[in-house]
C-alpha cells in the first residue's frame, strides 16, 4: 500500500506513526512544504522568551528520527500543487508525481495577515514556524528593541506578549473584541486583563490597527502606540486551497468537510488537523478548533480506519485548552455563553470561588471556576481561572462531560484528596453541590453588577462591611440573621452577599424558611463582585 501524506505537523506525524505500528509494510511518505515537521508549535512564545532555550527541544521529531524508528520517508520543501483524486498522485512544483493508493490532508492552517498600509515601515513578524521564532529572537538580539505590539488577542497573541515582557521590552497587545481569549466569558477573562495590566502590558481592546508608520502604530480609535516591532497573531485561515482544487468539499468557512471517519468526498483521501472541519460537541455543528490534541487523536483514528484496526469515529471536539498569563492559569472546556446565545441553546451557569487545596494547608490558592448546562443538569462547558489547580478541575468537567456525564457527577465525582492536593470537597464537588441546590431550588443565584429595586444584604462581619462596601447596602452579619430577621422587608428582593458565595447561600436558606420569598444569593460572593467592578 502506498500512502502520501501532505503535511509534517501534529496530525500527519501521528497519522504515519500510528500507521507504521499497525502496517509494517506499507510506503508511506510525508511531503511537508517548509523545512520543518514536527515541531512543538505551542511552545514558540517560550522559545522566543527564552524559558526554553534549547533549539532542538523544539524538534519533537525530525526526518532523520522518523526513517531511523518507523522507516517513513520526509521530503522537506515538497509543496504539493496539485492532487488528482481520479489517477490518484499528487505532484509537487518541481515536477516530481507520487502515487497514492491512501492519501491525508495535513495542510494545516496559515497566518492571517490583515491588509494594513504601511506595513513595510516596520519590522513585522507572525509566529507559525520555528523558522518564524529564528527571525523574532534575531531580530531582538540584533536591534535590542524598547517596545513590542502584539496584534490579536488569541493563545498565541497573549502568550507571546507574555514573553516578551519577559525579556523586558515594553508590550501592548491590539485585539478588536472586548476581551482577550475568546473560549472564555468576559466575566473570567477580566482577571486575566488585570494580570496582564499589573505586569505592565498595555491593552488596547475593541481597538484595531489601522496604519503602521515608522516607529508607531495608529488604531481604529485614532491612538497611537510607539513600537520598535510588530507582532501579527490576528488568527489563522484553513490551508485547503489545494483540497479545492482537487474537488474536495469545503464549507463556506474553507475547512474540509469529512465524515465520522475523516473521509472526504474522496474514499481514498482522509484529512485530519486543523484544516478540518469537526463536530463541535456541545451544538453539533461544524467548527474550526486548532488544537494539537485534536488533531494527533484524528491522525491515529484514520491509521486505524485504513487497516481496519476496530475502526471508531472521531465524535467530536470540546475545545479544552489552558493558557499560561503571568501568575494566572486560565482553562476552558465546551461552549461558552456567546457560543450557546449564538446557537439559542438555553443555558443556565453558577460560578463559585474556591480554594486549589485545603484553606488551612499552607499555600491555597483562589480560583474562580465556572459551569454552564442545561435544565436537566446536561454539562455545556466550563471554564476557571487561578493561581493554582485550575488544569485539573477542568480536566476533570471535560472527562465527564465527554462520558456524557451530568452536573450531579460533579457532585459525586470521587477525586483526590489530601490538604496540599485538594479539600474533601473539591471544587469540581462544590460546584456540582451548588449547581444541585439550584435546580432543586433551593437557592437562585444572581450574578449582575446593578442591584435597581434589591435590598442589598451585605452579610460580611461589621469591620470589613466597613472598610468596603456595595453603595445602599445594609450589614447584618451572618451569625446574627436569625435575631434581626424583622429588620428586613417581605415584599421586596432580597439579595444576599458575602465574600465567596457560601455563607450567603446559608443566609439565603435561613430567610427562605422563615417567609422571605424573594430571595437571590449572589454567586462568587464579595470577591467575584470585586473582579467585575475595579
Amino acid at each position: 500500500m502506498k500512502i502520501v501524506v501532505i503535511g509534517g505537523g501534529a496530525g500527519g506525524a501521528s497519522f504515519a506513526a500510528r500507521m507504521r505500528r499497525l502496517d509494517n509494510k506499507a510506503e508511506i511518505i510525508i511531503l511537508e512544504k517548509t523545512d520543518e515537521t514536527s515541531i512543538a508549535s505551542c511552545g514558540l512564545p517560550y522559545y522566543i522568551g527564552e524559558v526554553i532555550e534549547d533549539r532542538s527541544n523544539m524538534q519533537v521529531a525530525s526526518p532523520a528520527f522518523l526513517k531511523q524508528l518507523f522507516d517513513i520517508n520526509v521530503e522537506l520543501n515538497a509543496e504539493v500543487d496539485l492532487i488528482n483524486p481520479q489517477e490518484k498522485f499528487v505532484q509537487t512544483t518541481d515536477g516530481r508525481h507520487f502515487a497514492y493508493d491512501k492519501l491525508v490532508l495535513a495542510t494545516g492552517t496559515k497566518p492571517f495577515i490583515p491588509p494594513l498600509e504601511g506595513l513595510d515601515k516596520m519590522p513585522h513578524f507572525t509566529v507559525k514556524s520555528l523558522a518564524d521564532a529564528d527571525k523574532i529572537k534575531a531580530y531582538i538580539a540584533q536591534n535590542k528593541p524598547q517596545r513590542a505590539t502584539v496584534v490579536g488577542g488569541g493563545f498565541i497573541g497573549v502568550e507571546v506578549a507574555e514573553n516578551l515582557c519577559h525579556l523586558g521590552i515594553k508590550t501592548a497587545l491590539v485585539e478588536m473584541a472586548d476581551q482577550v481569549l475568546l473560549p472564555l466569558d468576559t466575566d473570567l477573562a477580566l482577571q486575566v486583563h488585570k494580570e496582564m495590566e499589573k505586569n505592565g502590558m498595555e491593552l488596547y481592546l475593541k481597538d484595531g490597527l489601522k496604519l503602521v508608520e515608522e516607529g508607531k502604530l495608529l488604531l481604529t480609535s485614532g491612538k497611537e502606540i510607539a513600537s520598535d516591532m510588530l507582532i501579527l497573531a490576528a488568527g489563522v485561515r484553513p490551508e485547503t486551497s489545494l483540497a479545492e482544487k482537487a474537488g474536495i468539499k469545503l464549507t463556506d468557512k474553507g475547512l474540509i468537510i469529512t465524515n465520522a471517519y475523516m473521509q472526504t468526498n474522496f474514499d481514498d483521501i482522509y484529512a485530519c488537523g486543523d484544516n478540518v472541519a469537526v463536530k463541535d460537541f456541545v451544538s453539533g455543528q461544524p467548527s474550526m478548533i486548532a488544537l494539537a490534541g485534536p488533531a494527533n487523536r484524528q491522525g491515529r483514528l484514520i491509521a486505524d480506519h485504513i487497516t481496519n484496526n476496530h475502526p471508531y469515529p472521531y465524535t467530536g471536539s470540546q475545545g479544552t485548552g489552558i493558557v499560561k498569563v503571568f501568575g494566572l492559569t486560565a482553562a476552558f472546556t465546551g461552549n461558552n455563553e456567546k457560543q450557546l446565545q449564538r446557537n439559542n441553546i438555553p443555558y443556565e451557569k453558577m460560578i463559585i470561588l474556591a480554594n486549589s487545596h485545603a484553606g488551612y494547608y499552607p499555600g491555597a490558592e483562589s480560583m474562580t471556576l465556572k459551569v454552564l448546562y442545561s435544565h436537566e443538569g446536561k454539562i455545556f462547558g466550563a471554564q476557571a481561572v487561578g493561581k493554582d489547580g485550575v488544569d485539573k478541575r477542568i480536566d476533570v468537567i471535560a472527562t465527564i462531560m465527554r462520558l456524557n456525564g451530568t452536573t450531579a457527577d460533579l457532585r459525586d465525582a470521587e477525586l483526590c484528596y489530601a490538604p496540599p492536593y485538594s479539600g474533601a470537597k473539591d471544587p469540581v464537588n462544590l460546584i456540582g453541590m451548588a449547581i444541585e441546590n439550584a435546580r432543586q431550588g433551593l437557592v437562585k443565584p444572581y450574578f449582575g453588577t446593578t442591584f435597581d429595586d434589591m435590598v442589598v444584604l451585605d452579610v460580611r462581619p461589621p469591620q470589613i462591611y466597613a472598610k468596603e462596601h456595595i453603595d445602599g447596602a445594609i450589614n447584618i452579619p451572618a451569625g446574627q440573621i436569625r435575631s434581626r430577621l424583622n429588620e428586613l422587608p417581605k415584599d421586596k428582593t432580597i439579595m444576599v452577599h458575602c465574600f465567596k458565595g457560601y455563607t450567603s447561600y446559608v443566609v439565603a436558606r435561613i430567610l427562605l424558611q422563615n417567609g422571605f420569598d424573594k430571595i437571590l444569593s449572589y454567586a462568587g460572593g464579595w470577591n467575584f463582585y470585586k473582579s467585575l467592578t475595579d
